[in-house]
């Protein structure tokens, strides 16, 4: 690896308080790079609380292992350890009797390493490894005592503390949340021998004891007196077994010498920070630059042990050949910024993470969105996975099974899970379906064009094809009178009423933010209506205050992830100065040193890459593709190390507090006039040189051939469309064909032929009284043809009813308290409490949050028909007729309805819900409708077991 200066103690320039107060949720405490462990102090002793530490409190409650960079979730925290005083100890466990106040003014850090002096006159020292913990007491005259909390902070489903030896202490802690199932077995070796091991079960008196298990297990251990003597605690983890951890520790930390272990990880880091080398800017501009290089480099972290043992999604325990696998891919956040950071700085990481994310195919059947500690959590939307590997391969970055990780890519593209049924049919999502309707359309959309962008670069063109034209599905969701992505109604009708600014049909943003399609900006500025249009929306979208976000500028809120690439929109349309004033803006106003200083959530690192690229002067709109769109550098000199030992040098001459605006740029000497640069012009080396100045050059990069480019390939033809008919049907229905595109002609066949042009033409709408499947294309002269899509239409075959014997009234439920990521995870757990409902309902569970249920019994239909049920609920369910699967509404966070419809014979029929909750806004309503009937709740009296 090429370095930076290699006299330079960059470390120094690293504050890790910055993001520990407000929304940053980053932590103080001690990790190498990419490393497995995070020990760390907490200072929040509820187990729902998003952050471990923060800065404004005065109380810590231990040193905890795992922790998590940014993330807005209650994770991790695993094994807490807690120096203390031995002295009138409690009989039961009380952690606030293990806390201790301390001061900022005695607490200090840095990459690598922690101190803090507790206001009890315990001084804490702690570093780590790749797999350790390193900790270092000295306790005042008193008996030592080191307290240890498994329980913490919550979920715990199986633990264990044993006794190996006079000075060994092993353990497990397997809990679930966010990720389903977590293992962290555990080795701690102390450096003196303890006289006691003191074990609590479920809150009850402490006992001597060398083995305790349980759901609720918390431990004292306690050594005999010493005079300001420093104990000294190793600590090994793993996922695999205690003797993954021990090996992990024999390994990583052969001695007691703590300074040795603290000088590596520092030395660990300086050659992590030296990557890039900048110069100029202010003091507190520096520091936040490297304090974001700090944090873009603490995940995703190791999850495998020294000998390349790790627990798969499966739940198995793999080995690793080849690669070094990781976890904590939050990648809806990290493919923007982060990995195409990695793309330049680390090309063989970018091998190995992708290596990793293969795995995770190979040992759980399909890519993660979102993977966590050997779990899927299927967290977020889009399947941007896609997005990752597809960046990495047209950039040239190719040692992985590519063939394996293609296919891995079109599976999830071809789910029917998570709105992709309607998504593929329709070419959007219906708001009334799903919800966050239009950023799931938007966002499938752009993954679908970074398959289409590797289809290409593999010669598949058939691949190519298909993806690049649901590439164009955006399309569909663009509402011309608001200019503005807007709601759509699964019979095509615009949500109404239309409030830009909050809106179900978003996540995590509003109509403004989502202004999203990285990959097609040149297309969405036709849609627009122009260079003009387009320009003066991105005005709107930076001035409009109404309903504005901490951390944000306008509508643009850099604390969340949709917005990130809104700045360098201007560019597209010519206005390349606009970009360079609202990224300056940016730099400066929603970044600082406090311990507020990150905007939002720093996101595994997001926050933290989006500014250590936009003061490079350069961001990736449209990662999949091979450049990066130019802003306004911020330093005077950077020099990125490339692996090779190339460097690529961006000079800002003139560079100060009120010269942000490019005057004119040479790229290694010669006039560069365009506001973009080719990623593989960075990787070959050179200097981009910008001339920089107190008042925008207008002119510099206006021109077309000057400006940033998409890679959507030519217009195509939007999908036709059933606008009438029904599809289950008793005797006959009248099928009506539309397409969005005017001027289009639509063909289509009835024998199961594929549609063509030389298909039969459709004029009028098409009497179908058989079970038939209508193919249909649509084509227009100039553009690219549509998809073939197929609708069947199905003559009513009744399930006939059942004889269940003596019936009564009510149905068998199943009830569960924990963290699901889907109704099929219903399947795998005991249920907390059974019995008989009279309805389906959840006014009853005990928690507000984390529970599932599954209902099942009979219903009793009163005459032959065909019957459409609905099913109301947040964040999933699953339906069942006879064992048919009529409702799937899995993952959909927002209470919306979906529909299903069967036919019927008079009697009894098996009925079946499977229903989980894993978040707020709990909802379920099941309702159904005879034809021509009217749509009713279902009532008690046609419900038994």
């Amino acid at each position: 690896m090429s370095c930076g200066d290699k006299g330079r103690d960059y470390t120094k320039q690293v504050d890790v308080f910055i993001g520990t107060q407000d929304d940053g949720n980053t932590f103080p405490g001690v990790s190498v790079p990419f490393g497995g462990v995070q020990l760390s102090p907490d200072t929040k002793l509820d187990p729902k609380a998003h952050k471990a530490y923060s800065y404004s409190d005065s109380l810590i409650y231990g040193f905890s292992h795992t922790h998590l960079n940014g993330v807005g979730e209650p994770e991790y925290k695993d094994i807490l350890f807690m120096p203390f005083i031995v002295r009138n100890l409690p009989d039961v466990p009380d952690n606030n009797f293990y806390a201790a106040s301390f001061s900022h003014d005695n607490e200090h850090a840095g990459p690598g390493y922690y101190s803090v002096k507790l206001n009890n006159g315990i001084d804490v020292q702690l570093t780590a490894t790749e797999r350790c913990g390193f900790h270092k007491y000295t306790y005042p005259a008193s008996r030592q005592g080191v307290f240890i909390d498994l329980t913490y902070p919550d979920g715990a489903e199986e633990l264990y503390i044993k006794k190996v030896s006079d000075y060994e202490i092993e353990g497990l802690r397997r809990s679930h949340g966010w990720a389903y199932k977590q293992y962290v077995y555990f080795i701690a070796r102390f450096s003196k021998p303890i006289e006691s091991l003191l074990t609590s079960v479920d809150g009850k008196k402490f006992v001597k004891k060398d083995f305790t298990d349980g759901k609720s297990v918390k431990a004292m251990v306690i050594f005999d007196n010493a005079d300001d003597e420093e104990l000294l605690v190793k600590v090994g983890i793993s996922a695999v077994s205690t003797d993954g951890a021990r090996k992990n520790l024999e390994k990583e930390i052969t001695n007691w010498d703590f300074d040795s272990v603290k000088k590596s990880a520092h030395e660990k880091w300086n050659k992590v920070l030296s990557k890039i080398d900048v110069e100029g800017g202010t003091k507190d501009e520096q520091t936040i630059f490297y304090t974001a290089m700090y944090h873009a480099y603490l995940s995703p972290d190791i999850y495998q042990d020294i000998d390349g043992r790790y627990r798969g999604i499966d739940g198995k325990v793999h080995t690793a050949k080849g690669f070094t696998n990781y976890t904590v891919f939050s990648i809806w956040d990290t493919y923007r910024a982060l990995h195409p950071l990695f793309t330049i700085t680390d090309r063989k990481l970018t091998n190995q993470f992708i290596r990793s994310l293969i795995a995770k195919y190979d040992d759980g059947g399909r890519l993660p969105m979102w993977p966590l500690a050997g779990n899927y959590t299927d967290d977020m939307l889009g399947y941007h996975v896609a997005s990752v590997i597809a960046d990495a391969y047209v950039k040239g970055i190719r040692d992985y099974d590519a063939e394996k990780a293609f296919q891995g890519m079109k599976e999830l593209a071809n789910m029917n899970r998570l709105g992709l049924k309607y998504y593929k049919q329709l070419g959007y999502i219906p708001y009334d379906r799903q919800g966050e309707s239009v950023s799931k359309t938007l966002e499938y959309c752009y993954d679908d064009w970074c398959i289409a962008q590797m289809a290409k670069s593999m010669n598949k063109q058939g691949d190519y094809d298909y993806f690049h034209h649901r590439a164009h599905f955006y399309e569909n969701v663009f509402d011309p009178t608001s200019k503005l992505f807007r709601g759509r109604s699964i019979d095509r009708k615009w949500l109404t009423p239309f409030y830009p600014l909050k809106n179900s049909a978003y996540s995590e943003g509003n109509a403004y933010q989502y202004i999203y399609v990285p990959h097609d900006i040149d297309g969405l500025i036709r849609l627009m209506g122009g260079d003009d249009m387009f320009a003066a929306m991105m005005d709107v979208i930076f001035t409009k205050t109404s309903g504005k976000h901490d951390g944000s500028i306008g509508q643009y809120w850099h604390g969340n992830e949709p917005s990130h690439h809104l700045a360098y929109l201007f560019t597209y349309a010519g206005e390349a100065w606009k970009t360079q004033y609202y990224v300056n803006r940016i730099l400066h106003e929603l970044y600082s040193t406090d311990p507020d200083g990150i905007a939002g959530n720093d996101d595994c690192g997001q926050i933290s890459a989006w500014y250590i690229l936009s003061s490079l002067g350069f961001y990736p709109v449209a990662p999949g593709q091979d450049i990066f769109v130019i802003g306004t550098p911020l330093f005077n000199k950077a020099v990125i190390n490339l692996e090779d030992g190339k460097k690529f040098t961006v000079i800002a001459k003139n560079r100060n507090e009120s010269n942000y605006y490019i005057q004119s740029a040479t790229l290694n000497g010669r006039p560069y006039n365009k506001s973009y640069i080719k990623y593989s012009d960075i990787m070959a080396g050179g200097v981009l040189a910008f001339e920089m100045g107190p008042e925008p050059n207008k002119q510099w990069a206006s021109k077309k051939e000057d400006r940033p480019y998409s890679q959507n390939g030519k217009e195509v033809v939007r999908l036709p469309f059933v606008k009438s008919g029904n599809q289950l049907f008793k005797n006959s229905t009248e099928v009506g064909l539309g397409c969005d595109t005017q001027g289009a002609d639509i063909h289509f066949t009835l024998d199961g032929t594929a549609p063509g042009k030389n298909s039969k033409r459709y004029t009028e709408p098409i009497n179908i009284t058989k079970t038939t499947d209508i193919k249909i294309i649509a084509y227009k002269d100039g553009m690219e043809q549509s998809l073939p899509v197929i609708f069947r239409f199905e003559k009513a075959k009744y399930c006939p009813a059942v004889s269940p014997g003596k019936v009564s009234r009510g149905l068998e439920y199943e009830y569960f308290e924990r963290f699901f990521v889907t109704t099929a995870d219903l399947d795998k757990e005991t249920p907390l409490k059974t019995g008989v409902i009279d309805k389906f309902s959840i006014e009853n569970a005990g928690k507000g949050n984390y529970f599932g249920y599954v209902f099942e019994g009979f219903i009793m239909v009163p005459k032959d028909d065909i019957y459409t049920f609905y099913v109301k609920s947040n964040d999933g369910s699953r339906l069942y007729i006879d064992g048919i699967e009529l409702i799937e509404n899995d993952g959909n966070h927002g209470s919306v309805e979906e529909v299903g419809r069967i036919a019927l014979k008079k009697g009894y029929h098996r009925i079946k819900l499977k229903y989980m909750q894993c978040g707020g806004g709990k909802s379920l309503k099941v309702s159904w409708q005879r034809e021509g009937g009217k749509k009713q709740e279902i009532n008690p009296e046609v419900l038994f077991h």
